[in-house]
């Protein structure tokens, strides 16, 4: 996996799986309730599911235990099986942000490199607009508690491994 940032206010990851481009996205868009670590949660409660809408307009929630949900994503642009645009509807103090002025958006990318092989790009941009405090958001983005745990999730259950 790498990580690199291309601008000032985006931040870039990648990992590259040993599975086809078709299965590769399937995998991130009908499996991220297998992928999103239960402990990232803004909820009270702890999360009984994720769901990812992958179609323009869809959006990604939290369930509670209790019921409750909990929207923290729009899908703003869906290229099966390219790419999944989103935005970052949460605010550096980790609320939900509900002006979509300030929020940040995150392109997936599936790019083949074989039949067999697919690289997963993640750029995650716009992480000024969230304002005041976004370069501390935006470290723990890019952290190893970030997008680079999620694509190692992503790895586990792509190739058929455990989620830890």
């Amino acid at each position: 996996m790498s990580a690199a940032s291309s601008a000032p206010t985006a931040l870039q990851v990648d990992i590259t799986v040993d599975v086809p481009i078709d299965f590769a996205y399937r995998v991130f868009t009908e499996r991220f309730d297998e992928i999103k670590p239960r402990d990232h949660n803004l909820l009270a409660v702890p999360i009984a599911k994720t769901v990812l809408e992958p179609q323009a307009g869809g959006t990604i929630y939290d369930v509670g235990t209790d019921g409750t949900v909990c929207t923290w994503a729009r899908v703003l642009a869906c290229d099966p099986p390219n790419s999944l645009t989103i935005s970052w509807d949460i605010s550096p103090q980790w609320q939900i942000e509900t002006d979509h002025a300030r929020t940040s958006e995150v392109e997936i990318r599936f790019v083949a490199e074989t039949p067999e092989r697919t690289r997963v790009e993640i750029e995650h941009r716009h992480l000024d607009r969230h304002g005041e405090g976004w370069e501390q958001a935006s470290a723990g983005i890019g952290g190893a508690n970030g997008w680079p745990l999620y694509l190692d999730r992503f790895r586990a259950v792509a190739e058929g491994g455990v989620v830890q």
